[in-house]
């Protein structure tokens, strides 16, 4: 089973047949070939995500969501190939940097555990680590590893209801990471560096992009004062840019802003000086419980 593979890693195998993301309140869901975004609802208080342990607080309640979204037994006899977007803050990701890596897998993932194994709140020995090195391009030779990593009491139990409903998730990421495909809304904000926003209710998982690599990623929780804690977790991520690119983010991208926040935008324009805009997708406009799936179906596009 490979948890947590990096996006960018699928290339030459066919795609799976269907794509599932899940949150807290529901799974979002499209099969891959004809793709239509459909919507599963949970009964609230189902799911409390956390990297910590088992999300599950009505089981019963996430396996019937999963059964429908599956298509009620649809396909039974065989096992389909499907994707799978968990929650973002649900496994820790963060970027390392190394003098050298190593070029064999298993060599690479024996390192990064031993990188990551005191910053992670959970037994790293009790946790899947998927790892994506990525050279520089300013001649150095110094590489940055992304490394994501989840407790394997937490993948277990989002996994096993999927195997049950007859899927084989052989391809899973975090909905923040999957959303990186999606394309501005206004095309010459695609720029570099750039910022790249995603809430999911409380959750906020924040990406500074250097073209296409990932050289920062944060995921928090919100408390009561929302778009002020928002704010100073983007302003500390624009001082990093600055502080270690050496220049300005050019842009920012923002997913999964409800009605209610829109204004956000507006307020971090005028604060932090750059263009700020939203995200679009081929199929529609993201919701914040269904942009990571937006984003694996662009992805497939652009393959």
């Amino acid at each position: 089973m490979h948890w947590l593979h990096w996006l960018k890693s699928l290339v030459t195998d066919p795609p799976p047949e269907a794509v599932f993301e899940v949150s807290a309140r529901g799974i979002a869901w499209s099969p891959t070939r004809h793709p239509h975004p459909g919507w599963t609802p949970l009964p609230e208080g189902a799911l409390e995500i956390s990297p910590l342990e088992n999300n599950m607080r009505d089981p019963a309640a996430f396996a019937a969501a999963v059964r429908a979204a599956a298509g009620n037994g649809e396909g039974r006899g065989r096992r389909r190939r499907a994707a799978l977007i968990l929650p973002d803050y649900c496994a820790r990701v963060t970027v390392l940097d190394f003098d050298s890596f190593p070029n064999e897998p298993e060599e690479q993932l024996q390192l990064v555990r031993f990188r990551i194994r005191r910053v992670v709140p959970f037994d790293i020995e009790n946790a899947v680590v998927a790892c994506y090195p990525q050279p520089r391009q300013d001649g150095s030779k110094r590489i940055d590893v992304v490394a994501a990593v989840v407790n394997m009491d937490v993948a277990s139990h989002y996994e096993a209801p999927f195997r049950a409903a007859g899927l084989h998730c052989g391809f899973v990421t975090l909905s923040a990471l999957a959303a990186l495909a999606l394309p501005p809304a206004e095309e010459p904000l695609l720029a570099s560096p750039r910022v790249v926003a995603k809430l999911s209710g409380d959750t906020l998982a924040v990406s500074l992009l250097e073209e296409t690599r990932l050289r920062l990623y944060r995921c928090v929780q919100l408390g009561g004062e929302g778009l002020e804690e928002a704010t100073s977790v983007l302003a500390t991520t624009l001082a990093y840019a600055e502080d270690e690119l050496g220049e300005r983010a050019a842009a920012m991208q923002v997913c999964g802003l409800g009605r209610e926040q829109h204004g956000w935008m507006e307020r971090w324009r005028g604060e932090f000086g750059i263009p700020v805009c939203g995200v679009r997708g081929r199929l529609g406009e993201p919701s914040p419980d269904n942009a990571g799936l937006h984003g694996y179906l662009e992805s497939l596009e652009a393959a």
